[in-house]
């Protein structure tokens, strides 16, 4: 759908805008801003590190000094725990055959594993022609105890599943991935991992609404990246500038905008979330804490750093047409000058690759806005990834139209509909 822009000024959306102190949006304040979470000190934000703790309390600070309440108890820190499995021994003996380790994944939280016939495990397949990752995560995610029987022809992918070891939520079952299509008449499976915990937080604030202070309107973006890793013409520092200390950046500009208006009906939260790069598990634990029907929409804020495909004064939702929150985006900007456009990339499925994800299979109307042109978008994952790939003087201009076009669903005027379609 092509977004035309209007050769008559809307009067109305016009003069609403010029009357709000826009003045906290200054090129200025988001790149020394910028600069701090993208700087080589920082070492790309890595999950699990010092730097990203930095982070944190540098964002933490910001939303104090900004007039925010802490979102729970009386820590802008999120605090929770993730955990990781390193494997350490495995056994298996099925239908009187000894089974090669390497067709046998165990996912569990127990550091001891003994499994047998009589463990009351229920068996399942994944068929040829399936979705192998998907039914995986499936089975994962149900947290009971299961015997996961993979098709052969996953030969090539089966390794792959040990992803799901890698770092997850305390688990409640464990699933026992199986390469073939044993009778399972008889089996005895033994694992040993050493499984170990890691703490983790995102950081976020609130402003309390003042007539619907019990529905929210959320302005997020994660604050992690990958870290160090594999040089690049002597630069081994993924600084992640665009990814997503732009979005992150915006979050405590639009935090300092809301707080200096005074004026939200309803309660506006600001979350910069923690492990986006390593699964989703920040949005994943704050979407936990939240009745999602109370929740009237989500701005995710992803990539913002460089110019849209449609050039300057332009970005994109994620799954526009899922909910009305788009268009009532568009509607707020309407002689502005700035366009929103739908998705422009929809064989990358973008809507369910960031931390919209979560909310939105919950029904929210939670979208990413982004101007990543992910067809030719070159600094991405890239140690060149850093402030100097970008243009900051457009990239506050969309923060600012971002604060415009949600006045509306923050004032309790509009409501965007649900996300019915997953």
């Amino acid at each position: 759908m092509r977004i035309f822009r209007f050769l008559i000024p809307a009067l109305i959306p016009v003069l609403h805008i010029s009357a709000q102190n826009t003045s906290v949006f200054n090129t200025a304040t988001v790149e020394k801003t910028i600069r701090f979470l993208a700087s080589d000190e920082m070492k790309g934000r890595a999950v699990f590190s010092p730097e990203i703790d930095k982070a944190a309390g540098f964002i933490a600070a910001s939303f104090k000094k900004s007039g925010l309440q802490p979102l729970q108890d009386d820590s802008f820190l999120q605090s929770f725990a993730v955990y990781s499995a390193a494997f350490r021994g495995l056994s298996a003996r099925i239908d009187q055959k000894d089974i090669s380790k390497d067709n046998v994944i165990v996912i569990t939280g127990e550091p001891e594993l003994a499994v047998t016939e009589k463990s009351g495990y229920s068996i399942s397949t994944i068929a040829a022609g399936s979705s192998l990752f998907r039914e995986a995560s499936e089975a994962v995610g149900k947290g009971t105890n299961t015997i996961v029987l993979v098709d052969e022809s996953f030969a090539a992918d089966f390794k792959r599943l040990v992803f799901f070891k890698r770092n997850f939520f305390k688990r409640t079952g464990s699933v026992i991935f199986i390469l073939g299509k044993p009778a399972m008449q008889t089996y005895s499976i033994k694992a040993s991992h050493s499984i170990k915990e890691h703490k983790l937080a995102n950081v976020a604030g609130i402003l309390p609404g003042k007539s619907k202070k019990d529905e929210y309107v959320i302005f997020s973006a994660h604050y992690d990246h990958i870290g160090t890793g594999k040089p690049e013409n002597g630069d081994s520092i993924y600084n992640g500038a665009n990814d997503d200390a732009s979005g992150t950046t915006a979050v405590m500009m639009l935090a300092d905008y809301f707080a200096s208006l005074k004026n939200n009906e309803r309660s506006i939260i600001f979350v910069t979330f923690t492990a986006e790069e390593s699964g989703g598990f920040g949005s994943q634990h704050f979407s936990r804490q939240l009745d999602p029907s109370k929740i009237a929409a989500m701005l995710n804020i992803e990539m913002i750093g460089t110019d849209s495909k449609w050039g300057k004064n332009s970005a994109y939702i994620t799954g526009f047409e899922k909910s009305s929150l788009g268009t009532i985006l568009q509607k707020n900007l309407a002689g502005s000058g700035f366009e929103f456009h739908p998705d422009p990339y929809p064989d990358q499925q973008l809507f369910y690759r960031s931390d919209n994800a979560t909310l939105a299979k919950l029904g929210v109307p939670a979208h990413t806005i982004s101007t990543s042109k992910m067809d030719n978008e070159p600094h991405y994952h890239q140690p060149s990834d850093a402030v100097e790939t970008l243009d900051l003087t457009n990239m506050t201009e969309i923060i600012r139209s971002i604060g415009i076009s949600a006045q509306s669903v923050i004032a309790g005027e509009d409501t965007p509909s649900r996300v019915t379609e997953n």
